[in-house]
């Protein structure tokens, strides 16, 4: 295979090698070591398509080392655009690389049968709570989204809800969250089962075709629903990890492809949950309907953690901590790195358990040192890694997504 179809190496030569990037590369500052820091994968991605090395193992770990957490592109001064680098690069070690029997069955079965079909999933998740079921949601929690959540009071708009793979069968209380505060602001909801993966971790761990299929499958449930006029509708995603892949979805087709127009025009109605809230006359309804309590209170203050993919990928910042501030009687403090990687990085806290600890530990000093008594996020990978941590640490701290804090304040 020609080398320069496994690098995009156009789009490598935006990088000026400046090393701007490297304090903010979680794991160069784990290692110390270049080739472990973007603007060293990018120089192993050039020697590479100039024939200078090989795609050896050494090549394919540092790529596979990587969380795609994007914070270098947050600073970049050149715009370099990483994540489709690595993306890329990944889709063409995929086809080349001979994993050993158990990578490749484990990935057959995890991209190839649980994220395409829900049944399969939720088999997998009822296995799942046999082992830890203090750790799974209640059945009901589970079932599906009604089609449609009629809103409450003034009907502002119509919107299409990601239910998700993930976020169904491990955060569907998050869900359900997610559709009551869209209904309180105003927003008719509505959902369909068949509009269930993204394609999100197919694509970020080089599973192209896979992703490319599951896109198709996207696009077409959100097509077919639409508003009074026949336009279809705007799609909101609680998940800050699927909301930055479908706001980029084109990436996947040519541009000779007709699936990428139709792809960009589902990324041009993809708005994350804190986005859609933040406008009016949405905020002025949520606002309206905000109410202190006694079990508001308890969680004060609160600390809100950056999803990677919310703060970088889609440069949503200002958003969420807006509505935090709406909260009657609450208390937000600020999470010092709030915007550093908290190691979760979908499949990487599996394949990099100890990695992964030792990014988390890091956020976890910081929360100690912040004071707060409950840590807000929005995204199902970052939720699952500061439980996991605050309960290993022993910590009185409770981990809740945005949507299940603002459902709290606007339940009566």
């Amino acid at each position: 295979m020609d080398a320069r179809t496994i690098i995009d190496y156009a789009k490598s030569l935006d990088c000026v090698h400046c090393g701007l990037c490297l304090n903010t590369c979680p794991t160069y500052r784990l290692t110390g070591r270049e080739p472990s820091s973007p603007r060293g994968r990018i120089h192993l991605m050039r020697s590479l398509a100039e024939g200078e090395i090989q795609a050896d193992a050494d090549f394919a770990h540092e790529m596979d080392f990587c969380l795609l957490c994007r914070h270098c592109e947050s600073v970049c001064p050149s715009g370099v655009k990483f994540g489709a680098l690595m993306e890329h690069t990944r889709a063409g070690l995929a086809a080349l690389e001979k994993r050993p029997l158990h990578v490749r069955l484990a990935r057959a079965i995890g991209f190839g049968v649980l994220l395409r079909d829900r049944g399969a999933l939720s088999l997998a998740a009822a296995l799942a709570r046999v082992f830890a079921p203090a750790r799974m949601p209640l059945r009901a929690e589970r079932a599906y989204q009604p089609t449609l959540t009629p809103a409450e009071g003034e009907r502002t708009s119509a919107v299409l809800m990601l239910e998700g793979c993930v976020m169904s069968e491990i955060f569907g209380g998050v869900n359900r969250a997610t559709a009551a505060v869209l209904a309180r602001a105003g927003c008719e909801v509505r959902a369909t089962p068949q509009l269930f993966c993204c394609g999100s971790l197919h694509a970020h761990s080089g599973e192209s075709s896979g992703a490319r299929a599951l896109a198709r499958e996207a696009i077409e449930a959100s097509e077919a629903l639409c508003d009074e006029r026949g336009a279809p509708l705007p799609l909101v995603s609680n998940s800050a990890g699927c909301g930055a892949h479908l706001k980029e979805l084109a990436a996947l087709f040519e541009e000779a492809d007709p699936w990428h127009a139709r792809a960009a025009a589902l990324s041009a109605r993809t708005l994350d949950f804190s986005q859609l809230l933040a406008r009016e006359p949405q905020r002025s309804l949520l606002a309206a309907r905000m109410r202190a309590s006694s079990e508001l209170a308890e969680l004060s203050p609160i600390a809100w953690d950056d999803p990677c993919h919310l703060c970088h990928a889609q440069g949503v910042r200002r958003e969420p901590r807006a509505l935090l501030a709406l909260l009657p009687g609450v208390t937000r403090v600020e999470l010092a790195g709030s915007e550093d990687c908290c190691g979760s990085a979908g499949a990487w806290s599996l394949t990099h358990a100890s990695e992964s600890s030792a990014l988390l530990e890091g956020k976890l000093e910081a929360l100690r040192a912040s004071g707060a008594r409950t840590l807000v996020t929005s995204n199902p990978g970052c939720h699952m890694q500061w439980d996991a941590g605050v309960r290993r640490a022993g910590l009185d701290v409770r981990v809740l997504h945005l949507a299940e804090l603002l459902e709290l304040a606007t339940r009566n």
